[in-house]
């Protein structure tokens, strides 16, 4: 042990699991991304409730600022410890606790992966819907500090529609519990939902009660390819007029071409530039029917170019893999990632003005799209020259939020979830209010949630202008 501190949390907290080789740092210390130096104090790898309350005690009484680190799946920096944090990482916390068959809840540990957590709902034949490309690595307890989206987002929402009751641990050390899995609580504010969405900010989850469904009818996926952006909306529309959607995603043709450089295979003859991938009910014939009405409405109108529908499942992974893919094909090029959740129907105008801003600035910028049509979440992906350093591509990425930020004030948007971290902080600063800064100052561990550094900092330097 290098840092005499860390005797000291082994001593207030015994058998607790705790790393400091220089490879666990690098490890445990960054994201997907890879774009920032990880410095870590240490990652601490709590197996308990009661550890994780411990550990969060001493961080309190040391000023340690803590990093929770659910599965690092995050894109724009919101687990990197790069200035000497302690990482909390609760992947030894994956264990599903209960199953309520009445109640049709399902509670789990943080740390558990959400390809665990559908494995263990389909064990009684139920599911939990929420679902991106990735359940195997990403963690409940992540999903929950982000309202994390994804896929299917468009039948089912975000993660905070199916989030029944959650234990957290506040930043001073205390184990709150919120909403027991009530489906109607008017007992006063719901601190739950405060809770879900604010990455860590306020506490860290350790515990979670997740509503499950039904599993859906039997599905089929369409691959379609546009002329524009702008003809998607109409698109959309005539499919969702007449089926019912399951996911609706879009991507753009820089998008096919990494990926497919990855190893997806590409059906069509030709390139086009953008595309959807949709899932749709197809338990009947008169769901094929509805889908193959919506695609030649589309046709005839000149919306949609070509199209192909899955002949098996096998074919099914396929086009998904055109979609999922995107993020690890690009994963090389150490890319610079945004979010943002626009409406809807200005998903068009936003990228239009967005891409546009940035030709302008950085015309030799590779700039790759894709994102959720069902939320309006649009996830931007701008990928490092090879003749450009990494210092002189850190700066021009911060010159990029200062234009997505400009794009956000005159739209009245705020970022998304991907985005919250690191390079997030531009554009959530310009968009948020003294008043909606101010709000954390109401909460009962504010002089905790102040102390915590890492990658909300100048959101909490907002807070402490205002208060």
């Amino acid at each position: 042990m290098t840092d005499p501190r860390l005797d000291t949390l082994l001593h207030a907290c015994p058998g607790l699991r705790l790393k400091t080789d220089p490879a666990d740092l690098e490890h445990y210390g960054r994201d997907w991304t890879r774009r920032w130096t990880p410095a870590p104090l240490a990652i601490a790898l709590p197996a308990s409730v009661e550890e994780v309350q411990a550990v969060v005690r001493w961080a309190n009484e040391h000023t340690v600022a803590v990093v929770p680190s659910g599965g690092r799946t995050g894109l724009s920096g919101g687990a990197v410890a790069a200035a000497g944090e302690l990482v909390l990482s609760l992947e030894r916390m994956n264990r599903a606790l209960d199953f309520n068959a009445v109640d049709r809840t399902l509670t789990v540990q943080a740390g558990m992966p959400l390809e665990a957590v559908h494995n263990a709902a389909g064990e009684h034949g139920l599911v939990y819907p929420v679902d991106f490309a990735a359940r195997g690595s990403c963690s409940i307890g992540g999903n929950i500090a982000t309202n994390a989206g994804g896929i299917r987002v468009i039948r089912y929402g975000n993660t905070r529609e199916w989030i029944a009751g959650l234990k957290v641990v506040a930043g001073n050390g205390e184990l709150l519990e919120f909403n027991k899995g009530l489906i109607k609580n008017s007992s006063g504010y719901d601190f739950r939902q405060l809770l879900i969405g604010s990455e860590g900010t306020l506490g860290i989850v350790v515990e979670a009660t997740l509503k499950l469904t039904d599993p859906p009818p039997a599905t089929n996926v369409m691959l379609l390819a546009l002329p524009s952006f702008e003809v998607l909306m109409q698109v959309f529309a005539a499919f969702r007029e007449r089926m019912q959607l399951e996911a609706f995603e879009f991507f753009t043709d820089r998008a096919v071409h990494h990926v497919t450089a990855h190893g997806a295979h590409y059906p069509f003859a030709e390139t086009y530039p953008y595309y959807v991938v949709t899932e749709y009910a197809a338990a009947d014939e008169a769901g094929e029917a509805a889908a193959l009405a919506a695609f030649e409405h589309c046709m005839e109108q000149g919306w949609v170019l070509d199209g192909v529908i899955s002949a098996s499942q096998a074919q099914a992974q396929q086009l998904w893999r055109l979609r999922e893919g995107i993020t690890e094909s690009l994963a090389r090029y150490r890319p610079y990632k945004n979010d943002v959740s626009v409406r809807i129907s200005a998903m068009p105008a936003f990228l239009a003005e967005a891409q546009a801003l940035i030709n302008g600035a950085y015309p030799h910028f590779d700039v790759v799209w894709f994102g959720h049509i069902g939320d309006g979440n649009l996830h931007i992906n701008v990928l490092k020259p090879e003749d450009t350093s990494d210092a002189e591509f850190l700066g021009q990425c911060e010159q990029v939020t200062k234009l997505l930020a400009q794009v956000l004030r005159r739209c009245g948007l705020v970022p998304e979830q991907g985005a919250s971290d690191l390079t997030r902080n531009a554009a959530a600063t310009a968009t948020l209010s003294s008043v909606q800064v101010r709000e954390p100052v109401h909460a009962r561990n504010v002089e905790e949630w102040r102390r915590y550094a890492g990658p909300l900092a100048p959101l909490r330097e907002r807070l402490q202008a205002a208060g």
